[in-house]
């Protein structure tokens, strides 16, 4: 039976008044001795930890490690724990190490007292962290895991950020390559309200960078051959990094031979050898060159080439106006496209060659100094113009086709060549054209004859109405002035008509005041009527009439007539006055004279 048994059942058996009975004993289950000694071992243990602050960093000694834990010795009657993933950032610790910590509880259900390192390294840590954010001293961190946008580092206790765009210089799209390494960083930014902390690692790169940079700005010279990387590629050319100080070379000066993008001549991450062409004063923009570091492609070119000589080469550019022939590496000529055909009609260079088509073509002009060479392909064929008087002799007919207008005529080309042209004036006998479109069209087929030949000038006048007899000559007695012709008024405005006759080919003009008909209207268009050629002249093709003068015409004779009757013995002065008779005013002055004579 036990000691507290006994003295429960001791009690129990005694005959004792209620007030005195030891209720203490009876509910504790000890002894009033047993209970004393209970009393001064718990005075004791919390005495030990009574003087211990909750906010106290010590410095306590690693005297045991488990899988999980490390046992802490802080001096005091008991032994702490602390979570072994508190020391992630420390990956050599070891018994005998001192650290430091806080007391995170003082007792937890198995009495044992657990202690923070976190917690202490982290009250510390914040005074230490806003001394390097103000001296700017490099300080080592621990990567403990990735977030959104960058990474968690354990800086002396303390989470801080380190933004992804933060971790180096260059693009990182691999962060975890990073997580559990210990590196150096700088303190960039603290939130002291919010105790956020940001680092960065790009910055002491920067620096490092900065400081090569300024060394290296100190000994550029124009000429000088240095090594660098490609650091990027661009459509218009190339930025090589020479060790913390950036290059262009632009896409002209990669290589003597024509570059449609520097990505066929260079890579990322290539290490190329490049002179410095120029730079400015302050030395920021810095133009280098590769092609220059290889001997010029004219400097090989055979020098026996002359003007004259036939040479092969590949289209590697066209325009509209020529194309660039390469003929040797770095050496191109130009073939305009004047040179590529003997028509004259130019056209676009793409009409005959395209990129990539193998050609050979003749010399025709070689300047070694200004590094520039002219070539021909036309010059390959015979030229059309050998023996043009045997082929096309003045007088001579033929069919060509019209090429192009201008204002003034009509091309047309006899073969590919030789191209002709008609006046306006040469189209036709009889009709009026103000456009040779109005005539034919781009394409047709048109009968010529060869009026004139200019050999030196390489040019042909041709004409089409001279394929016919010019009917002008049989209309100058047709349309005599004083015959009368029935004719089509096809179009009436304020100056006149246009009056057509039964010859298609002739239109002849009534002015305004002599479509006057007898009944004192006027010709309205479409109208048909007797018109009077009151002119007609062959050289201008121009043909004026009148229907007023008809009937006029019929007056006057009735008034002569009449005239005649009543006086026979009128002098021979009446022949003047014949002359003159036409109108009213006429006969009211004949009447006047022959009442005098009475």
């Amino acid at each position: 039976m036990s000691k507290e048994t006994n003295s429960a059942e001791l009690l129990l058996n005694q005959n004792v008044a209620p007030e005195q009975f030891d209720w203490d004993s009876f509910e504790s289950g000890l002894d009033a001795d047993a209970r004393k000694e209970k009393s001064d071992l718990e005075e004791i243990y919390n005495g030990s930890l009574n003087n211990l602050d909750d906010n106290d960093v010590l410095v306590g000694k690693v005297v045991r490690l488990t899988d999980k834990e490390a046992i802490v010795d802080i001096n005091f009657k008991s032994e702490g724990v602390i979570s072994l993933n508190e020391f992630r950032y420390n990956q050599g610790l070891k018994v005998g190490d001192e650290v430091e910590v806080m007391v995170d509880r003082r007792e937890d259900k198995t009495g044992q007292l657990q202690l923070s390192h976190k917690k202490a390294r982290t009250l510390k840590a914040w005074d230490k962290v806003n001394e390097l954010h103000e001296t700017g001293e490099i300080v080592n961190g621990f990567v403990k895991s990735r977030t959104k946008g960058g990474m968690i580092v354990d800086v002396h206790g303390i989470e801080a950020f380190l933004p992804g765009s933060q971790i180096d210089v260059k693009p990182i799209k691999d962060y975890d390559q990073f997580v559990g390494k210990t590196m150096e960083f700088k303190v960039v930014k603290i939130n002291p309200e919010f105790k956020n902390v940001v680092v960065s690692h790009k910055a002491l790169i920067e620096a490092d960078i900065e400081g090569q940079k300024k060394e290296i700005i100190a000994q550029l010279e124009k000429g000088q051959v240095l090594e660098g990387t490609v650091k990027n590629i661009t459509s218009y050319g190339v930025f090589i990094d020479l060790g913390g100080v950036d290059g262009l070379i632009h896409i002209t000066d990669l290589s003597w031979s024509r570059v449609n993008h520097p990505s066929e001549i260079l890579e990322d991450g290539q290490t190329v050898k490049v002179v410095i062409l120029d730079f400015d004063d302050e030395k920021t923009r810095i133009q280098l060159g590769m092609k220059q570091l290889e001997a010029h492609p004219w400097d090989a070119l055979s020098a026996d080439l002359k003007v004259g000589d036939k040479v092969k080469g590949k289209v590697v550019v066209l325009a509209d106006y020529g194309a660039f022939v390469e003929i040797a590496p770095g050496v191109e000529g130009l073939i305009h496209v004047s040179e590529m055909s003997w028509s004259t009609h130019l056209r676009s260079a793409g009409d005959f060659v395209k990129v990539g088509d193998e050609v050979e073509a003749e010399v025709l002009t070689l300047d070694r100094e200004d590094r520039k060479i002219s070539l021909g392909i036309k010059q390959l064929s015979k030229d059309p113009w050998e023996n043009i008087e045997a082929k096309y002799p003045v007088g001579s007919k033929h069919v060509g086709t019209v090429r192009n207008f201008t204002n003034f005529g009509v091309f047309v080309e006899l073969e590919e060549g030789i191209d002709g042209l008609i006046y306006i004036s040469d189209l036709s006998w009889t009709k009026k054209i103000k456009h040779p479109s109005e005539f034919c069209a781009v394409g047709d087929k048109l009968d010529v004859v060869v009026l004139e030949l200019d050999i030196q000038a390489r040019r042909l006048s041709l004409g089409h109405k001279q394929l016919t007899d010019n009917p002008w000559d049989a209309f100058e007695t047709k349309y005599a002035e004083g015959t009368i012709h029935a004719g089509k008024a096809v179009d009436v405005h304020d100056k006149g008509a246009s009056v057509q006759f039964e010859d298609a080919e002739v239109e002849a003009f009534c002015p305004s005041r002599l479509l006057e008909k007898e009944d004192g209207s006027k010709i309205k268009k479409g109208e048909e009527a007797d018109f009077k050629v009151i002119e007609f002249n062959k050289e201008f093709k121009r043909v004026v009439v009148s229907h007023t003068g008809i009937f006029r015409d019929e007056e006057k004779k009735n008034v002569r007539e009449s005239s005649n009757n009543r006086s026979n013995n009128v002098s021979s002065s009446s022949n003047e006055e014949r002359s003159t008779l036409g109108d009213i005013d006429a006969l009211a002055e004949l009447k006047r004279k022959m009442e005098e004579g009475k």
